[in-house]
């Protein structure tokens, strides 16, 4: 029997559409524990959503032994995980492969697995916006491209950073992004980290960073296609499995698109 579960907290809280007689379970407050454990041997999970329904699946169930098939339906509004297993929404695809060794950041007395990224930066402003737009109009679809480009040239500042891979410290002027990834993409289908692999003991930190607004806005659309990592006088990338990020002053994070607020710095840790 399969069991199909969705995240009224993701995806403006609108129910999944699936199909005709198919009864659908609210995760939220759900004791995944005693909810897993309750299932029988042949039964299967179903997680209807995108990439914030899979975040707090994987939240939720930390420490509890997953002994059935999970599968991911793809329905939400961001689907990065989907996009970098070459996989596509609508269809049903086994993920529990994906759910051993998940890297944990933590960040402002918090301590979050995470399964695409932890983000820093001007990705962190566009889902601090973004928030606030859905609180005024939640039906409202989100420009996240519109949002960047009116930040990177109006509103974000760049900071100084400090990086932090497996001890050894760098410098940064004029940071724009800099995120931390255990997949390939983010923020919608960009390709911030083409070389990272999810299956790695490593994550991977990229650095986005120029003192020309005008010349950062030019070069930001070559991250859709991961072409950025090229452009070797602003773009540098790091391996590793400790990440530790710090900026020069507060600014808003996420972690696979749930934004964390007056953030100066994070760790990340892959364990081995």
């Amino acid at each position: 029997m399969k069991h199909y579960l969705y995240n009224s907290l993701s995806n403006n809280g609108i129910r999944p559409e699936v199909a005709p007689g198919t009864e659908l379970v609210d995760a939220v407050g759900l004791d995944y524990a005693a909810y897993l454990n309750a299932l029988a041997p042949e039964d299967e999970v179903v997680l209807v959503g995108g990439d914030g329904t899979l975040n707090y699946f994987i939240n939720a169930v930390k420490g509890v032994e997953i002994r059935n098939s999970v599968y991911l339906l793809g329905s939400g509004t961001g689907n990065d995980f989907l996009h970098d297993i070459d996989a596509k929404p609508g269809e049903e695809v086994l993920i529990n492969p994906y759910l051993a060794k998940l890297p944990t950041v933590y960040v402002n007395g918090r301590e979050k697995r995470f399964i695409n990224n932890m983000g820093f930066g001007i990705d962190g402003y566009c889902c601090e916006v973004a928030d606030q737009i859905k609180e005024k109009s939640p039906q409202e679809k989100i420009d996240y491209s519109g949002i960047a480009i009116k930040g990177l040239l109006f509103h974000f500042k760049p900071c100084h950073a400090e990086i932090t891979v497996d001890g050894v410290r760098h410098e940064f002027d004029h940071v724009w992004i800099a995120p931390t990834m255990k997949g390939k993409y983010y923020g919608g289908g960009m390709k911030m980290a083409p070389d990272q692999d999810r299956f790695s003991d490593k994550l991977t930190v990229v650095v986005y960073h120029c003192r020309s607004k005008l010349k950062a806005l030019i070069a930001f659309p070559s991250i859709f296609k991961g072409e950025h990592v090229s452009k070797t006088d602003m773009v540098q990338i790091y391996t590793g499995n400790e990440i530790k990020v710090r900026f020069s002053r507060p600014c808003a994070a996420q972690i696979d698109g749930e934004t964390v607020l007056n953030v100066t710095e994070y760790t990340a840790v892959q364990p081995k």
